[in-house]
């Protein structure tokens, strides 16, 4: 085995990567290689050095896998070429999911993951992370009966502790085998799951501004009060924002400049002040930006989510979450705010809908198909992986999509009166915004500023008070209802709901 640079070094200008580096034939392949996010990799490693890369790697990486997944595709495939036995790396704990996850679900199909500790605290130098360690590969060892429950076959015994034979160890325990996503569990293969046609093009990730596009709420008042040459409003071009920390805390009363998604430069000017702004604090970074169409059109967002606005267009309301959040918390938001790149959005605005989803059903599907995300292991909800694959019920049963509904907007009701008590809270709004049709906006009453602050749902949820957890299981037994699954209880296993919603999965996928 030879030692090699913690970090790669990107080639000389003019010269790049043409071929695989050659590993020599060993034992085993044991190391830490260098964490860097597929997303900070031009950026770090340059686009010469990034292209030829992932061109290199292609239908072996996906294009988006952070950097140190390319080692453990390069020790895969040694094993499988017969030059190495077994490999133990260590990544961070994002391999478990995302793009990450086709790189282990490779070692799955070729090999196996025979020992993994899925998700661990890792301090070096004072930087905190959470790790993955994973160690796969082929070799025959001793071997010990499975322990009752986990299916037939052997278990690796401690002394050889198995890179070979049947099972594996997760997390220090016996298993019947180790899963891509490092989780284990007779039909709990989650990495399985397909995204399902019916789920498509519903569920999308907020704008993302590329720019400083950002204003406040009181400036944005004033702003809505001006007159512009074309004898427009600036409430076409002004919009309520929101992000995830608006949702897990409260509305910090955040405004953002939108010219849509296909204003041209002439048309925003007119729009006079607001242009003024974006031109100062938006245009000069713009410029200086490698993508040819964001310096182009530098005064739209960069990813204005053209999709997304078709998808919500007429709509009064819809739902949205939290990307990354400590609990998976649904809200409703007013047709007017703007989602950003924080938030996942669903384009739906009934209440059946944000019934289920906030239901322990989809929580617990969330959970266990994300990623997880930073210091805080907060998990990550995506449209693709996580909504898109989630099995809803059917809901042929009018009166039970009508139990649903009503459980979902008690559990609302309860909580709003809970963020935005009346005897603190006054709800305001300007004439400007009323007449752009802007919703009002919850304001603490002189006194109770401090006591407002601390009503926001991540501390709701953190202390889940009584009424909170009773009016959730009223909403889980009329899903379950939905579901046809007479047999469900508060005490019903996490582990059998989630073998319950992944047959769905499957069997709808094939469809």
């Amino acid at each position: 085995m030879k030692e090699r640079s913690p970090t790669p070094t990107p080639p000389p200008a003019g010269e790049g990567l043409t071929s695989e580096a050659a590993w020599p034939t060993v034992d085993a392949i044991v190391g830490n290689p260098p964490f860097l996010g597929g997303s900070k990799m031009r950026g770090e490693l340059g686009d010469r050095y990034t292209d030829k890369l992932r061109k290199l790697y292609e239908g072996r990486v996906p294009g988006g896998a952070d950097l140190v997944t390319y080692w453990f595709e390069k020790a895969r495939a040694q094993i499988e070429a017969g030059k190495c036995q077994r490999a133990g790396l260590v990544a961070t704990n994002s391999i478990r999911g995302g793009a990450n996850q086709d790189v282990l679900s490779r070692i799955c199909e070729t090999s196996k993951i025979f020992n993994a500790w899925s998700d661990e605290e890792w301090i070096n130098e004072g930087a905190a992370v959470r790790v993955s360690l994973v160690c796969f590969g082929k070799s025959p060892s001793p071997s010990i009966p499975l322990p009752a429950g986990e299916g037939s076959g052997q278990l690796p015994s401690p002394a050889g502790r198995g890179a070979g034979g049947e099972g594996g160890v997760l997390d220090g325990q016996p298993v019947a085998a180790i899963h891509a996503d490092l989780t284990a569990g007779a039909g709990l293969n989650l990495t399985q799951a397909k995204p399902l046609k019916e789920n498509a093009g519903v569920s999308f990730q907020g704008s993302q501004k590329i720019g400083a596009f950002d204003i406040d709420g009181e400036l944005a008042r004033q702003w809505l009060k001006q007159p512009n040459p074309n004898g427009k409003p600036n409430s076409e071009v002004l919009k309520p924002s929101w992000n995830g920390m608006d949702v897990a805390r409260r509305s910090r009363d955040g405004w953002i400049i939108d010219y849509g998604t296909s204003m041209n430069e002439a048309d925003a000017a007119l729009y006079e002040t607001p242009f003024a702004y974006v031109v100062q604090h938006v245009k000069p970074e713009r410029e200086k930006n490698n993508r040819e169409a964001y310096r182009k059109y530098w005064w739209r967002h960069g990813e204005p989510r053209i999709a997304m606005r078709a998808a919500l267009k007429g709509m009064a309301r819809y739902i949205a979450t939290p990307e990354v959040s400590k609990h998976r918390v649904f809200v409703w938001l007013d047709g007017s705010v703007l989602p950003d790149k924080k938030l996942i959005v669903i384009a739906r605005s009934d209440d059946t809908t944000f019934g289920i989803l906030h239901s322990r059903f989809h929580e617990l599907w969330a959970l266990a198909v994300c990623s997880w995300h930073g210091v805080g292991n907060d998990p990550r909800y995506t449209p693709t992986t996580t909504f898109e694959t989630f099995p809803f019920p059917e809901l042929s049963n009018v009166a039970v999509s009508a139990e649903i509904a009503t459980a979902a907007q008690k559990l609302n009701e309860l909580r709003n009166n809970w963020l935005n008590p009346t005897e603190w809270t006054d709800w305001v709004r300007t004439p400007e915004e009323e007449k752009s049709g802007y919703p009002a906006r919850p304001v603490a009453k002189l006194g109770h500023e401090a006591d407002l602050k601390k009503r926001t749902l991540t501390n709701l949820y953190n202390a889940r008070p009584a009424w909170l957890d009773n009016a959730h299981k009223m909403l889980d037994a009329a899903v379950a209802k939905a579901y046809g699954w007479e047999d469900y209880t508060a005490e019903m296993s996490d582990d059998e709901i989630l073998r319950r919603l992944l047959a769905l999965n499957l069997a709808r996928s094939t469809i």
